[in-house]
């Protein structure tokens, strides 16, 4: 399955819509703002049709995953988007991120806390946002409107200078990033995994610290790493990976990799790639492949690193202060 796909869901009171473009998307947020009343919708929906008085318009099929035979509930679903409830406990199985790699589906899943097991992005991570219009002629019959918002929104950087730079992994985007703290002279250290991360910036005497990591896997360490704020300068700069930004830097010409990078959700087929990161990282390998340029992500390509090729890199990032 690829591709953006909108999702509205109605009945005589209440409409739901949000979009789904990765083959995770996390709802949290407060009680009370629709989460399960949209999944009980499309379960009506699904059981009932137009007889449940629910409307579901997407150009997919839209389901709702539950109970102790999930699996073979699963197994005979394809090409859909899949929404499924926090009380459903399988969700935070390694059981199901497996099940759920090996799908050719989007999932929709509601979550308050974390789940550590799945690759989800920090852009797909939203709320529900309720609003109410009165109809003009008769203001006691209303409908509730709700929307998506993202949870996490982009820092913003002027340029201050960190005191520590803490990367991710140990693999090409710490070769470069290295590079570039040591010529400004600001440590720079891997994080070893993007779960270790809390725990290399708590524990570092740095109060002002940048973090670097693939944003297109980060998601379920987000509300670790930004509590730490209450008592550190802790910015994040999270593209969706360090590939991501060698393909934006324009080393990498042709149309067909500007296209991508416009609308990659129409490039990314989720049974291939469960990250987009990974995709990013299959683009580059392949466009790279006999050239100067080719691409090895255990170990950056020194070719990376000479003047021209870095000066690209910086060209895509903000003021990072480095």
């Amino acid at each position: 399955m690829k591709g953006e796909h909108q999702v509205v869901v109605r009945n005589n009171r209440l409409q739901i819509k949000l979009t789904v473009r990765r083959n995770l998307t996390i709802l949290q947020g407060n009680s009370a703002t629709g989460k399960t009343t949209l999944l009980d919708l499309i379960a009506q929906y699904d059981e009932m049709g137009a007889a449940s008085g629910v409307v579901v318009n997407c150009d997919a099929p839209c389901r709702v995953l539950s109970g102790r035979n999930w699996e073979r509930d699963l197994s005979e679903i394809s090409g859909s988007i899949v929404f499924i409830d926090e009380d459903s406990t399988f969700m935070r199985s390694h059981e199901f991120a497996h099940a759920a790699r090996n799908s050719d589906n989007y999932y929709v899943l509601v979550a308050r806390e974390s789940m550590a097991q799945l690759p989800y992005s920090v852009d797909e991570i939203y709320g529900l946002r309720n609003s109410t219009r009165a109809a003009a002629k008769y203001p006691a019959y209303s409908r509730v409107y709700t929307s998506t918002y993202r949870i996490y929104g982009d820092d913003s950087f002027s340029g201050e200078r960190p005191e520590l730079v803490v990367v991710e992994d140990s693999n090409s985007g710490y070769g470069f990033f290295s590079a570039l703290c040591e010529k400004s002279g600001i440590p720079c250290v891997s994080a070893g995994g993007k779960s270790r991360i809390y725990d290399v910036v708590r524990n570092c005497d740095a109060k002002s610290v940048l973090v670097i990591a693939d944003g297109a896997a980060f998601g379920p360490e987000m509300e670790l790493v930004t509590s730490l704020r209450r008592f550190k300068n802790v910015k994040l700069f999270l593209p969706e990976s360090f590939e991501w930004l060698i393909l934006q830097s324009g080393l990498i010409g042709g149309r067909e990799v500007r296209d991508m990078l416009e609308n990659p959700a129409d490039y990314i087929e989720s049974s291939e790639f469960f990250s987009w990161e990974q995709f990013f990282t299959s683009e580059l390998i392949a466009a790279t492949r006999g050239t100067y340029l080719a691409y090895g992500k255990s170990d950056l390509n020194p070719s990376y690193l000479q003047e021209r090729e870095r000066t690209a890199i910086e060209g895509v990032l903000p003021d990072l202060g480095l």
